[in-house]
């Protein structure tokens, strides 16, 4: 089996250890460089060529934001995911508009830093549950804003369930995950094991026929089978 090569960018070494310790218990990572600043970014991904690069989102000379726009205009197939203490939206949009494939906070569990690199590395996007509410709200906002610039009487969906398509356990997971939140906190939510909660996310994503729990969500928002609060 191939190997993921990862570049890991934090100033803070006990963190950046600590990451590195998370991803040596997956046999197929390989961490291949470290760096403490933006600026070593394009050095280490020119020598190293790795598949994906771990980007702190705040350092003293070069930010990460400023490192992966760089690191994007020389090397367009660069594979990037932000590590940020930020949930902000604009943080988020921000990061992604310069070309970051993944978003996730550092409280994040070791789960998620590993699903994010596996995601990332085969072509997908992730972002971090807590993270995920926050933008398709700005998403809603921005849409509503610009019919009401328009002139146009803006009005939100009538929030009808996808019976036809999804089960109703399905339908009430496919709300949580548009609430932001983790399979844990679903599974505790709805009183069902974590296990159970991925089962339906599966489910979820391949009947809606998209890739992560991002794209549901917002497919979701968009044909009004989900509220947005």
């Amino acid at each position: 089996m191939l190997s993921t090569s990862i570049v890991i960018i934090d100033d803070h070494q006990l963190f950046r250890e600590g990451v590195k310790r998370i991803l040596d218990f997956e046999s197929t990572f390989e961490v291949v460089a470290e760096g403490d600043d933006g600026s070593d970014a394009v050095n280490l991904v020119e020598r190293y060529q790795p598949d994906v690069v771990i980007m702190d989102i705040n350092m003293p000379h070069v930010n990460g934001v400023e490192a992966t726009k760089d690191l994007i205009m020389r090397f367009p197939g660069t594979k990037v995911i932000i590590l940020s203490i930020h949930d902000d939206e604009n943080y988020v949009f921000h990061a992604l508009k310069t070309g970051a494939r993944g978003y996730l906070l550092k409280e994040m569990d070791a789960d998620a830093l590993i699903k994010a690199v596996k995601v990332v590395a085969n072509g997908g996007s992730y972002l971090h549950p807590k993270v995920t509410h926050n933008l398709i709200s700005e998403y809603r906002r921005l849409a509503v804003d610009s019919t009401k610039e328009a002139h146009q009487v803006a009005t939100l969906p009538e929030i009808r369930r996808p019976l036809h398509l999804l089960t109703r356990r399905e339908c009430e997971v496919l709300q949580l995950l548009a609430d932001g939140q983790s399979n844990r906190t679903i599974g505790e939510t709805l009183y069902i094991s974590e296990k159970t909660v991925k089962n339906h996310v599966s489910n979820i994503l391949q009947k809606m026929a998209v890739n992560d729990r991002t794209q549901a969500v917002v497919l979701a928002i968009k044909k009004g089978w989900v509220e947005v609060k």
